[in-house]
């Protein structure tokens, strides 16, 4: 009984020590490939903005022609319930004129985190794109959101009214039609959406216009 009791405590250190060993490991693995990762979603981010502004027909006219696009990064803060949230702003120029902005914003989802761009008009009034650019939500259902025919119902809607997923279907303009058994994270999209409009106009209420005094 002695021996057997002594295996025991062998065997539990050891799967202690095991269990400390991949830890490490595996926070070594993530500090370098973090920045890396990082890296990467900057770039991926830069590269939707043009096509949420105009539209991927318009972006290819724009390479053919041989023009570019001057995208100009800034950063929104507003500080609500005692803590301050900042959203990254690319404001999309072309000919001297501001012809949108892309939001990068996120959320709870119903797994975890869903980060999103959002493209919006000059105005901040309508949606012009949205592209889902980090979620870890059920495969075949809440990661349905990722699809272009879940997307493509935001593009053109107001942003003056908080935007709805309806599981019934969408009847009115302020709704969309929630994924089929994944309408967490349908709504949790247009919370995101509505969130992040919301906050960034208050935090711009008080500079003028978005289109000529976003100099921060």
């Amino acid at each position: 009984m002695e021996k057997l009791k002594n295996n025991y405590i062998v065997q539990g250190w050891l799967v202690l020590l095991l269990t400390l060993c991949f830890g490490s490991a595996l926070a070594g693995v993530q500090m370098v490939l973090s920045p890396k990762i990082e890296a990467n979603k900057i770039n991926e981010t830069r590269q939707k903005v043009p096509g949420l502004i105009l539209g991927k027909g318009a972006v290819k006219r724009l390479e053919k022609e041989g023009r570019s696009l001057e995208i100009t990064p800034r950063t929104v803060s507003i500080t609500k319930n005692n803590r301050t949230v900042s959203y990254k702003l690319f404001q999309v120029i072309e000919k001297g004129e501001t012809s949108g902005w892309v939001v990068k914003s996120s959320g709870q989802g119903y797994a975890d985190k869903i980060e999103l761009l959002i493209g919006l008009d000059p105005s901040l009034n309508k949606i012009l794109g949205l592209f889902i650019l980090e979620q870890k939500e059920t495969p075949g259902l809440g990661n349905k959101i990722t699809e272009w025919e879940f997307r493509k119902q935001f593009i053109s809607k107001s942003t003056n009214m908080p935007i709805v997923a309806s599981k019934t279907g969408a009847t009115s303009p302020d709704e969309i039609n929630a994924i089929t058994g994944a309408t967490i994270s349908s709504r949790s999209i247009c919370s995101i959406i509505n969130t992040a409009v919301k906050d960034i106009r208050a935090s711009l209420k008080d500079k003028g216009s978005p289109k000529n005094n976003l100099t921060f």
